[in-house]
């Protein structure tokens, strides 16, 4: 009996070892029958928004301002090219241009790359003096009241030395131009005399301003100025003698048009069609009409790098316009940015590139302003 007790209390002890080494052991994952207790964490906290960094405009990549709708008339009006012409109204106006006398070869070299860059004021007064009567002309000029030199100058080279390059170089180009522009009728002179004396108050601001700006190449920017009344002079010279009066005193959106009209092609396009008869570089033929259609170019479609010297350009050239024409009667009070009406639509908001911040404060100069009354023989008629 004893044995068969022992034998069922081993039975069992190996049993009780079994079920304990088999048994499931816990572990950190809950069963799926029991809730698994999630303890939250608190959100973070939103940072406040913070502005975007502003832009800072550079001279690459300059920002677009706001403006004021397109003016009705502006979007309305073509801006036509040679190649819109019919091939024989085309051929017409070529002879015409063609038929324009051509300046003293003189010219060509005083505006060619090589000598705008390097000559000095020995090679000028050099090549002035090869044209006698236009040396005669610039001397005359120089010891006008308007330098208000203490010393008369007798020379091209003390010229160049009282007033610059850049002024005499200008000087020197009016009047290799009216070579090539001489009015056949006594009826057109007063045109002619305007779109002369709006020409030497444009290349005188643009001269003055540029440096004031410091922009680069004052130089050709004054001979681009100089260069873009070419297709007034052409448009004065072949505009029938009926449309000239009517056709100066209008703003220069409205002339386009009536040039158009008139000879098929606007001044700004003849004024090129006749530098390349001429021969001239194309890059500056190319520059001068760029000045000239500032009037209808958008602000963010013209090249950055040009985008300052055009829009100064065709600055210069209006005001020396409106100031010639009696439109404007000084620059006193002046703000470019105030300037309204559609002529100046563009203009506006290629003035905010940064290279012309300080351009308000140029044109308020008292030297600047005294210098355009000189100009206009305010002075002289006080005095």
């Amino acid at each position: 009996m004893s044995l068969l007790m022992m034998w069922i209390a081993g039975v069992l002890a190996l049993a009780l070892a079994w079920w304990f080494f088999r048994r499931p052991t816990p572990t950190a994952t809950a069963s799926p029958h029991v809730a698994v207790q999630r303890v939250s964490t608190p959100a973070p906290k939103a940072s406040p928004p913070t502005a975007a960094p502003a832009q800072v405009p550079t001279l690459r990549e300059p920002v677009a301002p706001v403006q004021e709708p397109l003016p009705a008339s502006l979007s309305e009006f073509r801006w036509l090219g040679a190649q819109d012409m019919e091939p024989a109204h085309r051929d017409t106006l070529l002879t015409a241009v063609r038929g324009i006398p051509k300046p003293p070869r003189s010219m060509q070299k005083l505006l060619s790359p090589d000598f705008v860059a390097r000559a000095g004021s020995a090679e000028l007064s050099d090549l002035v003096m090869g044209e006698p009567l236009i040396a005669a002309k610039i001397l005359s000029t120089v010891n006008a009241p308007i330098y208000g030199l203490h010393t008369p100058v007798t020379n091209i080279g003390q010229a160049v030395t009282f007033l610059g390059m850049n002024t005499v170089r200008s000087i020197c180009l009016q009047y290799m131009l009216a070579e090539a522009f001489k009015p056949k009728l006594a009826e057109a002179q007063r045109s002619f005399d305007a779109i002369w004396k709006a020409s030497a108050i444009a290349s005188e601001l643009c001269v003055r301003l540029a440096k004031a700006l410091n922009l680069p190449d004052q130089g050709t920017l004054s001979t681009q100025v100089v260069l873009s009344f070419v297709g007034q002079l052409a448009t004065a010279s072949l505009i029938p003698m009926s449309g000239l009066e009517k056709w100066l005193d209008r703003g220069r959106l409205e002339r386009a048009r009536l040039e158009q009209e008139l000879l098929g092609l606007n001044a700004t396009e003849i004024g090129g069609l006749l530098m390349k008869s001429w021969e001239l570089p194309e890059e500056l033929v190319n520059d001068v009409s760029g000045v000239g259609r500032q009037l209808v170019t958008p602000f963010m479609s013209t090249d950055p790098k040009r985008a300052p010297r055009f829009a100064l350009g065709y600055l210069c050239a209006r005001l020396g316009e409106r100031l010639a024409l009696g439109q404007l009667e000084s620059l006193e009070g002046y703000s470019s940015q105030q300037d309204g009406g559609v002529d100046t639509y563009h203009l506006r908001a290629s003035l905010s590139h940064p290279a012309l911040a300080k351009l308000d404060q140029a044109l308020a100069s008292p030297e600047l302003q005294a210098t355009v009354d000189q100009m206009l023989g305010r002075v002289a008629a006080e005095a």
